[in-house]
C-alpha cells in the first residue's frame, strides 16, 4: 500500500512538472510569434513610406525636416539587427507620419489626394495592427509574468531557468501630439 501510495506521489509529482513545463514553453512561445507579428507590421509600415514620401512630396515642397527623419528611421527598421532596434525606429517612424499627417490636415490638396488618402487609410490600418499586436505581446508577457510569480510557478520556473519578462513600452515622446508649424 505504501508503496502505491509513493509511486503515485511521484508520478503526481511529474505530471505537475511536466504540466507546468509545457504552460512556461507554451507562453514563451507565444511571446515569441506576437514579437514576430509586430516585426511584421513594422515592416510593412516602413514599405508603405516610400509611396507615401511621394505623394507627400509635390505638395509640401518647404518640410523637408520630416521627409529626412522618416527616411533615417525607414533606414534604421531596415538595417535593425534585433527587436528592440526596430521597436526605437518604429517609434521614431510613428512619429514622423503624425508630422505628415498634421500636415495634411492644413493642407486641402494633399488632403483630398486619392493615393494620399488611401496610403493613410493603409498606414491608420497598419497602425492599428501593430497597436493589437502590442497589446497582444503585453498580454502574453503578464500571463508568463503571473505563472513565474505565483506558487507553485514560481520555484517550477527557477527549477527550469525562467525568468521574469519585461513589457513593450512606448517612449512618453511618442505619445505627444506633434506640432507642425508653417
Amino acid at each position: 500500500m505504501i508503496v502505491w501510495f509513493i509511486l503515485g506521489l511521484i508520478v503526481l509529482v511529474l505530471l505537475i512538472l511536466f504540466v507546468y513545463y509545457n504552460k512556461f514553453a507554451k507562453l514563451k512561445n507565444q511571446i515569441e510569434n506576437s514579437l514576430a507579428q509586430i516585426d511584421v507590421q513594422l515592416k510593412k509600415r516602413a514599405d508603405l513610406i516610400p509611396n507615401l514620401m511621394k505623394s507627400v512630396k509635390g505638395y509640401v515642397k518647404h518640410e523637408k525636416s520630416i521627409f529626412k527623419k522618416l527616411t533615417d528611421a525607414r533606414k534604421e527598421i531596415m538595417n535593425a539587427k534585433d527587436f528592440e532596434e526596430r521597436a526605437k525606429a518604429g517609434n521614431q517612424i510613428q512619429k514622423a507620419l503624425k508630422s505628415i499627417f498634421a500636415m495634411a490636415e492644413s493642407n486641402p490638396q494633399l488632403k483630398a489626394n486619392e493615393n494620399f488618402l488611401h496610403l493613410q487609410k493603409e498606414l491608420s490600418a497598419i497602425e492599428d495592427k501593430v497597436a493589437y499586436a502590442r497589446q497582444y505581446y503585453n498580454d502574453g508577457i503578464m500571463a508568463y509574468n503571473t505563472l513565474i510569480t505565483t506558487i507553485p510557478g514560481k520555484w517550477l520556473g527557477s527549477l527550469y531557468g525562467f525568468k521574469k519578462k519585461k513589457y513593450l513600452e512606448i517612449p512618453t515622446e511618442s505619445k505627444s501630439v506633434p506640432k507642425v508649424e508653417f
